[in-house]
C-alpha cells in the first residue's frame, strides 16, 4: 500500500508541473497532450481500494451498494445474520430476513451477481420499504428461486408477473434490474425474463436483499442512477450566478469544463433543489486544496448549505485519516470514512441528498452515510433543512483552484 501510495505522490507532482504549462497556455486537464507523462495526468485517479468498478462504469456514473469488504451503508431488518465471506454478502436461515440500503433511488440499472442453492427462496427487492406490508403494492420483489420451489422462478416479480424460466447456469449467476417510471425489466445472466408496467409504480425506496430458505450470496453489487438532467451546458454560466461578495474568478475552458480560482467566493445554480442524486467529475489543480460542494443552500447568501467536502489530504499516509473531513465528507458533521480521490487527476463525486439522510460516493466508492437527527430549521446551520436549496461550489481561499465537468442531477420523488 505504501509503495502504491508513494507512486501516485510521484505522478502528482509530474502532473503539477504539466498542469501549470497547460493552463498557462489556456488549456484545462482534458486538453493536454504535451507528453506521455502530461496524458497520464488525466487519467482518472488509482484507487487505492478493491477494483469495485472499472474506469468506464466510473466515468458512466455507476455506483457500488457493497465496498467487498464491509457492510458500510447497509442496514439489516429480521433475525438474520449477514456476513462477509471472499468478497461477498452471505446468509444461510430458515427464517426471513433483509439487508437494505440505507439510501434510497428512483430511477435506476441495478447489476450484481448471487450464487444460490437448489433449496434457496431469495430475492432482490427494489425500491421497497423497510417494512414491507404487501409485496404486490409496496415493493418489486425480483424472486431468486427454482420452479420446484417457487411458482414465481427466478427473475419474477412476486405477486406482480412470473417470468420465462431459463436453464441455470451452474456457480454465481448474474441479476439486472432497470427501473424506470413504472416500468421494470430483469435479465438472468444476461436473457431478458421479465418486462413488467406498473399503473401505479411504487416511486422511491430501498435496494434490498433478502434470506429466507436455503443458501444465499451475493456480490458486485452495483447501481446507475437514472434520469439526470445536465446543469452544466458546457459554454457559458447559464443557469448559474455569482455573489456580489465574490472574490473567486469563474472561467468556462476551451474544453468545456468550469474552472473555479481563488476565494473566498462561490459560483450558485439558479435553480433549487430539495431531494436529488447529483454527479459531477472534480479536478483539483494543487496540493490538498480546499473546495467543497454545498447543497440545500439559502439561496443568495453565501455557501449557507450542507457540504460535501472537496479535500484530498490525510494524515500519516493512512486514507482512512483524512484531513479536514476528506473528500465526499459532510463538513462539520461526518467524515469521509476513506481519502480514495487524489489531487492532480480526475474523479468523479456523486451525492444523494434524501430527507434527512445523506450519503457521498467517491469514484463510486461510499465514504459518507449520515442522517441529520436535528430539529428541523431553515438555516442548516441551525438544524435539519429540508426545504429546496442552491447548489454552490466553494472558492474557498486566494489558493483555490479546481475544475468542474459533467455536472448533471437527477431530482428523487418527495411523499
Amino acid at each position: 500500500m505504501n509503495g502504491r501510495i508513494l507512486g501516485l505522490e510521484t505522478a502528482a507532482l509530474i502532473g503539477a508541473a504539466f498542469f501549470a504549462i497547460g493552463c498557462g497556455l489556456g488549456g484545462s486537464p482534458a486538453a493536454w497532450e504535451v507528453s506521455g507523462q502530461a496524458a497520464e495526468t488525466t487519467e482518472r485517479s488509482p484507487s487505492p481500494l478493491p477494483a469495485i468498478l472499472t474506469d468506464s462504469e466510473v466515468a458512466e456514473g455507476w455506483i457500488a451498494l457493497f465496498d467487498g469488504e464491509t457492510l458500510f451503508g447497509w442496514q439489516a431488518v429480521g433475525p438474520v445474520k449477514w456476513e462477509i465471506h471472499e468478497g461477498a454478502i452471505t446468509a444461510e436461515s430458515a427464517e426471513e430476513g433483509f439487508l437494505f440500503t440505507t439510501s434510497r433511488f428512483s430511477d435506476f440499472l441495478l447489476r450484481l451477481e448471487f450464487l444460490a442453492s437448489d433449496e434457496t427462496n431469495s430475492g432482490v427487492f427494489l425500491r421497497s420499504p423497510l417494512q414491507i406490508k404487501d409485496v404486490a403494492t409496496d415493493c418489486y420483489e425480483v424472486n431468486i428461486a427454482s420452479p420446484e420451489k417457487s411458482e414465481y422462478p427466478t427473475g419474477s416479480l412476486v405477486r406482480r408477473q412470473k417470468g420465462k424460466v431459463i436453464e441455470p447456469k451452474p456457480g454465481w449467476r448474474t441479476l439486472e434490474a432497470r427501473a424506470e417510471g413504472g416500468k421494470i425489466t430483469v435479465r438472468i445472466d444476461g436473457e431478458a425474463v421479465l418486462e413488467y408496467e406498473d399503473p401505479h409504480p411504487v416511486r422511491k425506496g430501498h435496494i434490498g436483499l433478502q434470506a429466507r430458505e436455503g443458501r444465499i450470496a451475493f456480490r458486485n453489487i452495483k447501481l446507475l442512477p437514472l434520469g439526470f438532467r445536465s446543469l452544466f451546458n458546457g459554454k457559458d454560466l447559464s443557469g448559474w450566478r455569482t455573489h456580489p461578495q465574490s472574490a473567486s474568478k469563474v472561467t468556462v475552458t476551451p474544453d468545456g469544463s468550469l474552472r473555479l480560482q481563488g476565494g473566498r467566493g462561490q459560483l450558485e445554480t439558479v435553480d433549487v433543489f430539495a431531494d436529488f442524486i447529483l454527479q459531477l467529475d472534480v479536478f483539483v489543480n494543487g496540493r490538498e486544496l480546499n473546495s467543497g460542494v454545498f447543497f440545500r443552500c439559502i439561496p443568495g447568501e453565501m455557501m449557507n448549505g450542507y457540504e460535501s467536502q472537496i479535500h484530498n489530504g490525510f494524515l500519516d499516509g493512512d486514507r482512512t485519516k483524512p484531513r479536514d473531513a476528506g473528500t465526499g465528507g459532510i463538513f462539520r458533521r461526518q467524515n469521509a470514512r476513506k481519502v480514495v480521490a487524489d489531487d492532480f487527476r480526475w474523479f468523479t463525486k456523486t451525492i444523494l441528498a434524501d430527507g434527512p439522510h445523506m450519503a457521498v460516493w467517491v469514484n463510486g466508492y461510499q465514504v459518507t452515510d449520515w442522517v441529520d437527527t436535528r430539529s428541523p430549521h431553515p438555516n442548516p446551520r441551525q438544524g435539519l433543512r429540508l426545504e429546496a436549496g442552491t447548489i454552490i461550489f466553494q472558492g474557498h481561499d486566494p489558493g483555490t483552484d479546481i475544475f468542474f465537468r459533467n455536472i448533471r442531477i437527477a431530482e428523487l420523488p418527495r411523499e
